[in-house]
């Protein structure tokens, strides 16, 4: 019982963390929690434990549990980490992801360029994590390790860091069509194009954060 209302806790609290609802550098509170979501303290230290285990939390001495603020050079350093992962899955994705999937990964894909037809230089926004288009490619690679380390680890460190630096303006429709691409080579049952189309997708979410945040951009 215990389990399971330590898992609804931490999807509760991973899900609030990673939509912004509770900001980074937000304290969490085990008593303020558990009186919150009136269960007792255990299932929520299980739950926190979990967050810290996955870096969207961690323990700040003399302040308690906080969620984790990562800095620029934190997101630089995980999208340099994610073109790695990434490529290698979309190249087995090529190969492992059944016909379903990616029957399903096209409509998800036009599903989200609907929804950036109504604000074109608007964000890119993909909170729903089972119709995310880079977990979707992530569980298709046919390894497990790896499907574990992008979508169990990973993704939530990252989607922390667009929560904290958020989204650059007008990146959104850019990085849709870049997914168009991906997901013609991933049709196509083209590893290396997978792979490359990927990588190049990668490159250019980093060239757009780090021009967006230089000092001449900013003025």
């Amino acid at each position: 019982m215990r389990s399971n209302q330590s898992a609804s806790i931490y999807e509760k609290l991973s899900r609030a963390i990673l939509q912004g609802d509770i900001p980074p550098g937000a304290k969490l509170s085990e008593p303020a929690l558990a009186e919150q979501l009136q269960v007792s303290r255990a299932p929520v230290r299980e739950a926190i434990r979990r967050l810290q285990e996955r870096g969207i939390v961690t323990h700040v001495p003399n302040q308690g549990v906080r969620v984790v603020s990562p800095s620029l050079d934190e997101f630089l350093a995980i999208l340099d980490v994610r073109e790695a992962l990434e490529a290698m899955a979309c190249r087995l994705a090529a190969t492992n992801m059944n016909d379903g999937a990616i029957t399903e990964l096209q409509e998800i894909v036009a599903m989200h360029g609907h929804a950036l037809e109504a604000d074109p230089a608007g964000p890119y926004l993909q909170q729903d994590f089972d119709t995310d288009f880079h977990v979707r490619v992530g569980r298709g690679c046919g390894n497990p390790v790896l499907t574990d380390l992008l979508c169990d680890q990973f993704y939530p460190r990252l989607k922390l860091c667009r929560a904290r630096h958020r989204s650059v303006k007008g990146r959104g429709l850019a990085a849709w069509k870049e997914h168009g691409r991906i997901m013609e080579a991933l049709a196509e049952r083209d590893p290396d194009s997978a792979e490359f189309t990927m990588r190049r997708h990668v490159k250019a979410a980093r060239a757009a954060l780090i021009a967006a945040t230089s000092p001449r951009h900013q003025y």
